[in-house]
């Protein structure tokens, strides 16, 4: 569980470029818009593809009620100087019942590139190790996809090994790499 300080709305956290912040129902359109672009939606084991429209609301409600009861924290990546304008998604999720956290995120493929992410991916990981228990965070990238192991990769993740994932949106089985982030590895960077 995530500590209260989390689950009310007003929970934002700012990078040097970029403002985290609950996702909101006037983010739908971009949502769909950016995860449901097929570069992004295959490289994610969860966004589909086309990304339909009556979906976006739905997802957001579950972010933030997750975010609310505090289960998850899922937020939405905007510029900092457009709070406003979603551009990818964040978020930790339960992994298993030993209290490890899942990472999973996407960008919109017109900020790919940037170095957008790993400055996503480390603030909320600093927030999370620093305010929740958690004693380690996990993550899977497909084998295809570079950018998002060197995002791991970036924020001190080790490699665990490789094997399959199921694509939940397609049921298909895909080969990912799996990483893993200890609470003493976070603390020792």
């Amino acid at each position: 569980m995530f500590p209260d300080l989390f689950r009310d709305d007003v929970f934002t956290l700012e990078t040097a470029r970029l403002f985290l912040r609950w996702p909101k129902l006037s983010d739908a359109a971009e949502i769909v818009l950016l995860a449901g672009d097929r570069r992004v939606a295959e490289m994610t084991s969860h966004v589909p593809h086309p990304y339909p429209p009556e979906a976006a609301p739905t997802f957001i409600l579950a972010a933030r009620d997750g975010n609310a009861n505090g289960a998850t924290l899922r937020l939405a990546i905007a510029p900092r100087k457009m709070p406003q304008k979603l551009i990818g998604m964040v978020g930790l999720e339960p992994a298993d019942e030993g209290g490890a956290r899942e990472l999973g995120y996407w960008l919109g493929m017109p900020y790919w590139g940037k170095g957008l992410m790993p400055e996503a991916a480390q603030a909320i990981l600093d927030v999370a190790f620093l305010y929740a228990d958690m004693p380690a965070v996990r993550a899977s990238v497909r084998v295809v996809n570079p950018a998002s192991r060197k995002v791991l990769e970036h924020c001190g993740f080790q490699f665990e090994g490789g094997g399959m994932v199921t694509r939940s949106v397609t049921g298909e089985n895909v080969s990912a790499d799996h990483y893993r982030l200890s609470r003493g590895t976070w603390a020792s960077l």
